[in-house]
C-alpha cells in the first residue's frame, strides 16, 4: 500500500514540477502536456533519487517539488540539446 502511494505521490509532484519547468525554461519542444508529464515525473523520480544520496531529501512537499523541478528543469534541458542535434 505505502509503495502505490509514493508512485501516485510521485507522479502528482511530477505532473506540478514539469508544468513549473516548462515555465521556467520555455521552448519549442514540442510534445505539450505528455512530455510535460514525463519530463516532470522522471525529474522527480531523478530529484528525489540524488537529493537522497546527498543527504539533502527533506520527505516534505516543498522539498520534494523543489527536487523535482530541478531534476525536471536538467532533463528538459538535456532533452533539448539532443533534439536540436
Amino acid at each position: 500500500m505505502r509503495n502505490t502511494m509514493v508512485l501516485i505521490w510521485t507522479v502528482l509532484v511530477g505532473f506540478a514540477a514539469g508544468a513549473l519547468a516548462k515555465y521556467i525554461m520555455p521552448g519549442e519542444e514540442g510534445g505539450g502536456f505528455v512530455l510535460t508529464t514525463v519530463l516532470g515525473i522522471a525529474g522527480a523520480i531523478t530529484g528525489g533519487f540524488l537529493g537522497g544520496m546527498l543527504g539533502i531529501y527533506t520527505d516534505s512537499l516543498i522539498g520534494d517539488l523543489i527536487s523535482a523541478v530541478l531534476g525536471a528543469l536538467v532533463l528538459l534541458f538535456v532533452w533539448n540539446k539532443f533534439k536540436k542535434k
